[in-house]
């Protein structure tokens, strides 16, 4: 019998069967209603002509259909494959037509956005069949997509181009599929653990997303893995802040059904609504990027510490220490991992040793925002001279690239043979792009992305090193440090803050120079301060930096500037 993550909701069903698996404004499901309703959305899908090894992509925020279809979708045999909402008509488009997605489930909110993603599709590609996903705080008894459509989304629904109402191409909706689906049927389980069963596209930070396939054998290691090492108990309340198209909420999609977990959702968040939230459910765990952390920590109004410990895991960039040094003080339980796309979820975590609980605060957040030592699911981790192959020296300061070695890692991409071979050579090892040290403990340091490192006048310059430096200025909310063309120098760097809200007194350019003079060597000082309100970011939380290099080099060379900020040397 195939490996497969789609058996934790039978098991659910049947020891958690009465307990809540999903609290979604006024609605509350329990794992017994879940189980039925996936079955119901599976059946469906069979009678609408999906059949196995077809793309079924969903593009909806964190509410229950998007949880459901986690299982649902590959119950029927499909490949789910999940769209982020943030992305843009042209390159929905484009994931459209390079997964052949047969049907696509819609948010209502989201239907004139894939829409005109679907009027771009070539002339002679197949259209996908439509669903329509309602808000199920409501009672739609029977309603049609049109009727909806037409009573509560927005008049701007109607598309420009060809005055097309989307509910013209919508077939049914999300909740007529639970209702018209069998609660009987026999789901169909996969031929080989090595099945595809997710379609995962990059993150979008750079302009051509890759297509990355998983099998029911690697997301199940991943589930089983990521509950172990972060210690999940059973039922525990889980908030959703991590969107779930974000390799499908790091695998804890299926990890909640493994312990009986209660599932809260929430499509639309921000720092005052997670805190409510939290005391309002009692929320236990929680996965959330670096921004989240921010967001949790920047309040204008004081929340108060926590009356409980709340879990936090997160990822996606190192967390800077005074972020983390705040959230531990409101309560927040906060670990580190390190992971992605490609690893399905977090594949490395900064385990933490009982003995250095009793270190100074800040010592603490040093130690924790290292992404750590491997899973217990991956096979091997190291750092490696890209150039020999060999690995670096064990002393935190050699930098190379990481490497993974494990059944977690993903099958490949697809239709690009050459990008998989790239990555994923014949001696094993999965190629991350991403520069790091090895301390002599064993636990490893991110550095820098690749293509992140700064290069000025022949010393490499870690970006994540001059944030952290940045971080650590009380008014910084958020910082992202990119190159910068220089004629004399190649490239310098350049930082782009945003300040924390509230303050009666702004620091200027010159206060930030001034700053990291005193902190760091010379040549690593950004020599351009961009203030700005908010950081472009994906929808994950991840700062878009190949957006802010370009907003950095459209300011023009900075040949006079080393006079007028008092950098004449690299001293």
């Amino acid at each position: 019998m195939p490996l497969t993550p789609l058996t934790l909701l039978e098991r659910a069903a049947i020891v958690y069967g009465e307990c809540p698996s999903i609290v979604y404004k006024a609605i509350t499901y329990t794992w017994a209603d879940t189980h039925r309703r996936c079955l119901q959305i599976a059946s469906s899908l069979t009678s609408l002509g999906i059949v196995r090894g077809n793309v079924v992509s969903v593009v909806a925020p964190n509410v229950p259909a998007a949880y459901e279809l986690h299982f649902a979708a590959p119950m029927s045999g499909a490949v789910l494959n999940n769209i982020n909402i943030r992305l843009d008509p042209r390159t929905i488009s484009i994931l459209l037509r390079h997964s052949e997605s047969k049907l696509v489930f819609v948010y209502y909110r989201l239907s004139s956005l894939v829409l005109q993603a679907i009027t771009l599709l070539p002339a002679d590609h197949p259209r996908p069949i439509l669903v329509l996903i309602t808000d199920n705080e409501y009672d739609y008894d029977h309603i049609t997509p049109s009727e909806f459509l037409k009573a509560l989304a927005p008049p701007e629904l109607a598309l420009a181009d060809n005055n097309t109402k989307p509910s013209d191409e919508f077939v049914t909706t999300y909740e007529e599929m639970v209702e018209s689906g069998d609660p009987g049927f026999r789901w169909i389980r996969p031929e080989c653990e090595w099945d595809p069963i997710v379609l995962n596209y990059t993150s979008g930070t750079t302009s051509s997303p890759k297509g990355v396939v998983h099998c029911h054998r690697g997301s199940y290691i991943t589930t089983m893995d990521a509950l172990t090492d972060w210690s999940v108990p059973k039922q525990p309340v889980y908030l959703w802040t991590l969107p779930m198209f974000h390799s499908n909420g790091w695998s804890f999609t299926w990890g909640m059904a493994a312990v009986g977990g209660t599932n809260v959702c929430l499509k639309k968040f921000d720092g005052a609504t997670i805190h409510a939230a939290i005391r309002a459910h009692n929320v236990t765990h929680m996965c959330a990027a670096p921004v989240v952390l921010s967001m949790l920590t920047t309040l204008t109004s004081d929340p108060g510490p926590l009356s409980w410990p709340v879990h936090i895991l997160t990822g996606g960039s190192p967390p800077p220490a005074p972020i983390l040094i705040r959230a531990e003080a409101l309560g927040f339980i906060v670990g580190h991992g390190y992971g992605l796309t490609e690893t399905g979820g977090v594949m490395v975590s900064c385990a933490w040793k009982r003995q250095w609980n009793d270190l100074p605060s800040l010592e603490r957040a040093r130690l924790r925002a290292r992404q750590g030592v491997r899973t217990i699911a991956l096979t091997d981790i190291n750092i490696i001279n890209p150039n020999t192959g060999q690995p670096v020296n064990r002393d935190g300061k050699s930098v190379g690239e990481i490497v993974l070695r494990g059944a977690s890692i993903m099958l490949g991409y697809l239709k690009d043979p050459e990008g998989t071979s790239k990555c994923m050579g014949e001696d094993g090892w999965f190629r991350t792009g991403d520069l790091g040290v090895m301390h002599s403990d064993g636990y490893l340091e991110i550095k820098d992305r690749s293509k992140d490192i700064i290069i000025s006048g022949g010393e490499n310059i870690s970006s994540v090193e001059v944030e952290n430096v940045l971080y650590t200025y009380p008014a910084v909310s958020e910082v992202a440090v990119v190159a910068k063309n220089d004629e004399y120098w190649g490239e310098t760097p350049c930082a782009f803050i945003s300040l924390r809200k509230g303050l009666k007194e702004k620091p200027t350019e010159r206060d930030i120079f001034e700053y990291c003079r005193a902190k760091m060597p010379h040549y690593m000082v950004p020599k351009r301060v961009v203030f700005k309100e908010d950081l472009p970011k994906t929808s994950t939380g991840k700062i878009q930096k190949y957006l802010l290099r370009d907003m950095a080099n459209s300011l023009g060379m900075d040949k006079n500037r080393r006079v007028t900020t008092s950098f004449p040397s690299r001293l």
